[in-house]
């Protein structure tokens, strides 16, 4: 019997076997360690019949390759082109021409086609800050350029972005427009306060729309403007929005700060985003389920300094002593102003030392008042809700710079806006949603943990 007839035998073997195997399941194992034990035997009888490798026959193939001479080689690599790759963003002023020269590239067909053609001058008009990437050949010839900026209709603006594409094809240029999703990504951030929050989030990576959001999530347990102390930590967790994987970087399209922990002066703080899927509406919560929010915030600009708090002072254009019935908070001309709680404006117009002023009423009798604007946003009578931009900053009125003026006012009567802040009514968490919030709280203490060890990642999409 040759080799063949063997293995065909055992392959008839062991159809039989699996047929036993399926009509009698309780068998099985006794079956298999049966199969395989005669297998065993069988391929120890066939293995010496197999041809020996060494009887096999052997061939030598011998092969010259030509190798090319040191001029031509040196001539086909003086003649490859990588391409070189460059980012920039667009600024006031660029021309075609400009925005090139400022990226490498000097090709005078593809700037007279950036003037011409009715797609591509779309990169230099409009909003400023376009993120553009340009690849050019070693010599300046571009070769493509790709532009990403802000959706041109305002409702798309927070879910999609605008790219525009220009590629070379031959002798010519092809401009493409799209409206494109944008994508989120969650990234991990930490650092230690050395001078300030802004610089400690700078050194970490963390985009400074996200600090400021951290500065609001503790704002009621932290006076970031007085109790900051050097060696003070934080650990965050983060949204970001990404256009072709890179970050967005216009209007207010940054993301979300979803969790973070604070240790000021040795005390820690958490905090987590959730949004109650039955109402629908979102807040930052303590780990134990207490709102962050209260019905005012601390402050109606985001992040400043106080120039002249809730005290006596020496006033500066009457030149005595007197009570300031308010605070000042200096910040650039032109920075928003939102209101710090829900309300209806009572004024908004001019008058005299305020310059351009607004006026919100408040439940329970109380009043805010925003004063020295650059600009108002809103109407008497309109409705507004808490942290929405009503005006901007400026110094009309009897200023000597640029601040704002924020009195809070009960009953009539000025009080201090930041004790007001710290005691005014926290929002409640919903009974219903608990389960679901310390869900996320399991989940947010990782990411913390994690981001704790760390100075920036992404985790995640």
């Amino acid at each position: 019997m040759n080799w063949k007839d063997e293995w065909q035998r055992v392959q008839r073997s062991l159809a039989r076997a699996e047929g036993f195997a399926a009509r009698h399941p309780r068998a099985l194992t006794g079956t298999v360690v049966g199969a395989l034990s005669c297998f065993a035997v069988t391929a120890f009888g066939i293995a010496p019949m197999a041809p020996d490798a060494e009887d096999l026959p052997q061939r030598v193939i011998s092969e010259s390759i030509p190798l090319q001479s040191l001029d031509e080689q040196l001539a086909q690599l003086a003649s490859f082109d990588p391409g070189l790759s460059r980012s920039d963003l667009t600024r006031s002023g660029d021309t075609a021409d400009s925005l090139l020269r400022r990226m490498g590239a000097f090709d005078s067909g593809f700037a007279a086609f950036l003037r011409s053609d009715d797609t591509a001058k779309k990169l230099l008009v409009g909003r400023v800050g376009k993120r553009v990437q340009v690849v050019a050949t070693a010599s300046g010839e571009v070769q493509s350029l790709v532009a990403r900026y802000a959706a041109e209709s305002a409702d798309q603006q927070d879910t999609q972005f605008t790219r525009l594409s220009i590629t070379r094809e031959g002798e010519r240029f092809v401009s493409k427009l799209e409206t494109v999703p944008l994508q989120s990504q969650t990234r991990l951030g930490s650092g230690t306060i050395q001078s300030s929050l802004f610089a400690a989030t700078d050194e970490a990576n963390v985009p400074d729309a996200i600090a400021t959001q951290l500065a609001d999530m503790f704002s009621g347990d932290i006076d970031f403007h007085r109790e900051l102390r050097k060696g003070d930590r934080f650990s965050v967790v983060y949204e970001t929005m990404t256009a072709d994987g890179e970050p967005v970087n216009w209007g207010n399209r940054s993301g979300r700060l979803l969790a973070a922990e604070f240790i000021n002066n040795g005390k820690s703080y958490q905090s987590v985003w959730f949004r109650d899927a039955a109402s629908g509406k979102g807040n930052y919560y303590g780990f134990d389920g207490e709102s962050k929010r209260r019905s005012f915030l601390a402050s109606p600009l985001e992040f400043s300094r106080v120039t002249s708090g809730f005290a006596m002072r020496f006033h500066p254009i009457l030149q005595t002593w007197r009570q300031h019935q308010g605070v000042d908070l200096g910040a650039p001309s032109g920075t928003p102003v939102r209101s710090v709680g829900d309300g209806n404006v009572e004024f908004a117009g001019w008058q005299n030392g305020f310059g351009n002023v607004i006026q919100l009423k408040h439940s329970g009798n109380r009043m805010t008042v925003y004063a020295h604007l650059s600009r108002i946003d809103v109407k008497k009578g309109q409705k507004i809700e808490q942290g929405q931009k009503i005006g901007a900053v400026g110094a009309t009125g009897w200023a000597t710079g640029p601040h704002l003026h924020f009195e809070f006012r009960v009953n009539g009567k000025q009080q201090d806006p930041r004790v007001i802040a710290k005691a005014s009514e926290a929002l409640t968490l919903p009974p219903t949603a608990k389960a679901a919030f310390q869900a996320q709280v399991a989940s947010a203490k990782v990411q913390l943990e994690a981001a704790s060890t760390i100075n920036e990642g992404v985790v995640g999409e």
